[in-house]
Formats: C-alpha cells, structure tokens, sequence
C-alpha cells in the first residue's frame, strides 16, 4: 500500500459514538411520553439483552462499574474476603471489589498477552478467595474453562461465607470460588458457541458512549441459573440495590392505588432511565450491522499489522469471535518513551489513538495500597509498546486507509531504527 500521507489531512477520532436518526428519534418519543426514567422500554431492553446473550435474566442500570459492584454484593462478597483481578486491565474491574470492602489480589498477565496468567491464578487462591474477575478485554472472551477447571480444583479451601442472607445461599450453592466476567467490551462476542453472559456465574456489560453498543451511560448484569435459587428474588434484589432499597419502583407506584412503598436497605442508586433505554434498543436492532463492520476494518488492520511484523490483538479464532471493540498494536523493539513519540507523530496528521491499558499497579491509588509493576513484568511488557488504533463505525472506508497507510509509514520508520 502506497503512503499518501499529509496530501490530504483527515481527522480521525479515536470512538465517537455511533447514533443515528433511529436512537434520536426513539430518545424524542420518550422525551415527548412523560416517562423519562426506569420504565417499560428499560424492561423491554432487559428483556432482549437477556435473550440475545441466552440468560434468563438481565438487570440494566447506569454503568458496567455499578453493574460489577452489585454483583458482588449479591453474591455476598465483602470485609475478609479476597477477589483476584488481572494486573492489567481498567481500574473498574477492581474498585468495584474494593467498594464492597473486598481485598483486591493482582495477577500478572501471560507473556504477550492481555489475559491473565492461569497459573498465577490458580497460586493466589486462598481460603479467603471468594472470587475470581476474568477481563474479556477488546471483545475477545478468556479462558473461562481453565478458570472453571482451577476453582473446581481449588474447592477444598473454599468455605461458603456471605454477609447477606441471599449471598450465603449463593455461595453454597456455587461451593467454590466464582468465576465473574468483566464483559464491559464484549457485548456480542462468543466462544465455543457460547455468547459472552452466558457463560460466566456472574456478567457485567458496560454501555458507555466509547463501546460498541451504547446507551450514552450504562451497563447491565446477568447471572447464570443457579440451582435452589430463584432467578426472579436475584433480578428483585438487584432492583433494590439499584433504587434506595425502595420495594417498588417510579413505575410500580403509578398503578391505581399503589402509591404505598418501603425501604428494605438503605442502598444505591444507580438504575437505568427510559431516555437510556430507548437509545439501547435502537442500538441493539443495528448491532449486527455495527458487529460486521467492525469485522471488516480489524481485518484491514490485521493485513497491514501482519506485513510489518506488528503484533495485535486475534479477534476471530475456530473457537472464538470477538465483539471487536479495541484494536491493540504493539510496535516491536520500541519502549514507553518511543511509543509515545509515534502516538504524537499520528496525531499530526489527525489519527487520534489510546493505550489500552496503563496497569494497576502502575496508578497512584493502587501503588498508595502496596503494588508494585516490578511484579507484573508481563503486564508491563505488553503496556510499554502499545498503541490503540481508531476502530468504530463511523470510520469511512478511505479513513481506514487513511490511517493504515499512514500507520505504515511512520511505523516502518520507528521499526528499522
């Protein structure tokens, strides 16, 4: 491919969202209703989410972080308890255990790679292990049947605990440590032919206006079926945690005579809105559509990554199919400081990138509790030469391969040094 370089500038955003007339005019209908919050299309949503990831039920709320939060408190998890998070990944993934009062234990990543290392894993459990947060980064989902085939390995140092009553009965239920999945980018992504939600105890979406499928904010939980307990108290339960602990919600007590309610708990407040909602389900009739474009410019990417010996991120396996969220690049032979000198040069010409991710342990909050990188060197080694690409379907064909070749060239340069 031929370098047209700086002939003709383009600006190129690194996700903006993609909205078209249909979430406008579905949020317009809502705005017009008189209903703006939690109400029939936040149902609605929760309903065709849980049937398109193939789960019983789904709990939509304002963001993946809540979404993750609640699922621990569900499950009961909090003081004394020990969850193990990827050294690697967005801080979400471990404050969300941290707000539970749950103690966070880093693991280092595999070599060249975001996932986390299994057998580091398998060596951080405890006694005091209550779970275990897999991170299903760019899209692309884990491991899953090696964490399942270490926590049941691992069952004998696994004591039931619970601070609720409902947790209790959920972890002996379970009767190992449980598996979660940080899903926030992988919406729509599969692997064995199972979709990501379904295979997980415990799921959180996140629809952020930068993800694939958004809803401005927003995230949603689901659960696999668990025996003994029943799928309608969990979806109840969550809807208490995410309404003040209220019995019933705005909706509810709008029907004639029901304006009575109570307080069960003093909880959160962190419900999705039918303005949200509305968006979501327009956004869910067009995911296919966003799902093979995205399809279409990793493979771009894949071509030209592949030429100049550049490592990336395999979205689509026999086994595996990513939602193809982010498009991870790491230039061989380069460090931080030099990284950054190629985010800069295509920024000049209008490309506008991100590094997915800076790790933990390398962050202010998490080095103030006691980490440190020099015990992640895996998680370090992916982060110091990685550079995001732009991948979203507002991208042109020509603003693909305008970023491709001007990716080309000044890779090619940073290569041969």
């Amino acid at each position: 491919m031929e370098s047209n370089t700086m002939t003709e500038k383009r600006v190129i955003p690194f996700s903006p969202p993609d909205i078209s007339e249909l979430e406008i005019n579905a949020v317009v209908e809502v705005l017009r209703s008189g209903w703006i919050t939690t109400g029939p299309r936040t149902k609605e949503l929760e309903r065709r989410i849980a049937e398109y990831v193939h789960t019983s039920k789904v709990v939509c709320l304002n963001s993946a972080t809540a979404a993750e939060e609640l699922n621990f408190r569900i499950c009961g998890i909090g003081e004394g308890d020990e969850c193990i998070i990827p050294s690697y990944t967005y801080t979400a993934s471990a404050s969300a255990a941290i707000h539970c009062g749950a103690k966070v234990v880093f693991v280092d990543s595999q070599k060249n790679s975001t996932e986390m290392n299994y057998d580091k894993v398998a060596e951080a459990i405890t006694a005091k292990t209550k779970a275990i947060v897999a991170v299903d980064l760019g899209g692309i989902i884990c491991d899953y049947d090696r964490l399942f085939k270490i926590v049941e390995e691992k069952k004998k140092l696994f004591t039931p605990g619970g601070s609720t009553e409902l947790g209790k009965r959920i972890q002996e239920s379970v009767g190992r440590v449980l598996v979660f999945s940080d899903a926030a980018h992988a919406l729509g992504a599969s692997r064995k032919g199972k979709m990501s939600g379904e295979i997980a105890d415990f799921t959180s979406f996140s629809f952020h206006a930068v993800k694939n499928f958004t809803t401005a904010e927003g995230g949603a939980s689901t659960w696999r079926d668990i025996p003994g307990i029943d799928n309608e108290e969990l979806y109840h339960q969550y809807q208490l945690y995410s309404l003040h602990g209220q019995s019933k919600d705005a909706f509810a007590k709008t029907q004639v005579g029901s304006w009575e309610y109570d307080i069960l708990g003093p909880w959160y407040k962190c419900n999705m809105t039918d303005i949200m909602a509305a968006m979501g389900l327009r956004q869910l009739d067009r995911y296919p559509g966003i799902l093979a474009r995205r399809r279409e410019i990793i493979e771009k990417y894949d071509t030209v990554c592949d030429e100049l010996g550049v490592k990336h991120l395999v979205h689509y396996t026999d086994e595996s199919i990513s939602s193809g969220h982010l498009y991870l690049t790491r230039i061989p032979g380069v460090d931080d400081q030099t990284r950054q000198e190629v985010i800069i040069q295509l920024a000049k010409r209008g490309i506008n990138t991100n590094v997915h991710y800076k790790p933990l342990p390398m962050m202010t909050a998490y080095k103030k509790m006691g980490w440190n990188i020099k015990d992640f060197p895996n998680a370090y080694d992916y982060y110091k030469n990685l550079v995001t690409l732009p991948l979203h379907t507002k991208l042109s064909d020509e603003d693909v391969e305008y970023v491709i070749s001007n990716f080309k060239d000044i890779v090619k340069g940073y290569i041969s040094k």
